[in-house]
């Protein structure tokens, strides 16, 4: 809002003056929209006679839990099923340490009690880029730092081009290729020493708040797992079946502590499908048609496969894109920045992957999700009447574009 009002107001015929940021007004509004939500969880769990026990959680054995309470003292929970929906944790760097104040993570991040004049990034994947977007619109100088040659690897290759275009148009600056070897929070602010990621000469750059974003790792130690010999990989993430059971029976474990989507709606999926097997019925999730949003803006939203996916796979395909730039509401309310792409199969076509850049992405590219998990062709979605003027058309203009021609290009 605050961006949009500094930026946009005056073009539309908006004048004010003494335009500020009340910090913690605005971090009093974010704790109270979360504490209310948090407090919903609380009453669905009474109205459904769910026990509710606070702690940390240790397995004795596969159908018993030892739990730490927080208010003190400990017990113990019996059950003949245990799910382990425990989640992930930051993933650390070698020599930067967390400490919430001067290097946080998104946690710290989202409770910083001033805005930063200089914000480093360590790590250009959603998460990064997404604090890293809210703090640059809020005033702060804001440069991510990130190892591999490309933000956001899983991303389909044009759109990420055409996104990162958009981050540095809004002043956001990027230094790919590049880690860091050391931290020096003695002064004021921050040291960060940097060189390229293949080795070489190298430099420093200082801030006044470092974020680690460098990904996530499941939370999977202390629980006890290995007296029970429940397997997991490398990275910690716990192995099921397609019924979310572990090898030790009753045992079973969904969302980010196994392998997959790192998403919180994946793991909602996971959660009712788990309980759906463990009752006797038949539990559906399909991890290729669950869709990922970069919540920045415009926001970045996109399910299925990417163009360079397909194409390794060798299927014959074809392309569809429709730009903003000729989309009427997008023109409207003069935010035209981005773009719809659809990728189909080239003999049936079939949809493959959608990718969309566009305000309000997130809230589109469920008529894609849907799309792909009814198996469905770009010539259906065409087809398929959209209201006007709405950014939706510039998906079924994507859509004629991918197996005809579009209308409005």
């Amino acid at each position: 809002m605050y961006h949009e009002a500094k930026a946009s107001f005056a073009h539309h015929g908006i004048k004010f003056s003494n335009l500020e940021i009340d910090l913690p007004a605005m971090m009093s509004q974010k704790d109270k929209a979360v504490a209310g939500l948090t407090k919903g969880i609380e009453g669905l769990f009474k109205k459904n006679k769910v026990e509710y026990v606070k702690g940390f959680g240790k397995f004795v054995s596969p159908s018993e839990v030892s739990v730490d309470l927080l208010d003190g003292g400990s017990t113990t929970v019996k059950g003949k099923n245990i799910i382990i929906a425990t989640g992930s944790d930051v993933k650390s760097l070698p020599g930067v340490t967390i400490d919430e104040k001067k290097i946080v993570s998104s946690t710290g991040a989202l409770a910083l009690s001033e805005i930063p004049k200089k914000l480093v990034v360590i790590g250009a994947g959603y998460i990064g880029l997404e604090m890293g977007s809210v703090w640059n619109r809020l005033g702060s100088e804001v440069t991510v730092v990130e190892f591999a040659s490309d933000i956001v690897p899983s991303m389909d290759g044009e759109i990420r081009k055409q996104f990162q275009r958009m981050l540095e148009k809004q002043k956001m600056k990027f230094m790919l290729k590049t880690k860091v070897v050391g931290v020096d929070t003695s002064g004021s602010g921050v040291k960060l020493t940097m060189e390229p990621a293949v080795g070489g000469e190298q430099s420093v750059l200082e801030c006044d708040i470092v974020l680690v974003s460098a990904g996530r790792v499941p939370y999977t130690s202390g629980l006890g797992l290995d007296a029970l010999g429940v397997e997991t990989d490398k990275g910690g993430r716990i192995l099921v079946d397609k019924r979310f059971m572990t090898n030790v029976k009753g045992v079973y474990a969904i969302g980010d502590a196994i392998p997959g989507p790192m998403l919180a709606h994946k793991a909602e999926e996971d959660g009712v499908a788990c309980v759906e097997f463990i009752a006797g019925k038949e539990g559906h999730i399909d991890y290729d048609t669950v869709p990922g949003v970069v919540y920045t803006h415009p926001e970045v939203a996109s399910v299925g496969k990417t163009e360079e996916q397909v194409k390794a796979s060798g299927v014959a395909y074809q392309v569809g894109k429709f730009p903003l730039l000729a989309n009427s509401r997008a023109k409207a309310i003069d935010d035209a920045e981005g773009l719809v792409k659809v990728v189909a199969e080239k003999e049936t076509d079939r949809i493959l992957g959608v990718h969309i850049m566009a305000p309000n992405a997130g809230e589109i590219i469920h008529e894609a999700v849907l799309a792909l998990q009814y198996g469905a062709s770009s010539e259906d979605i065409a087809r398929t009447c959209h209201a006007h003027p709405t950014v939706s058309e510039a998906l079924k203009e994507a859509c004629l574009q991918t197996y005809l021609k579009a209308i409005h290009i």
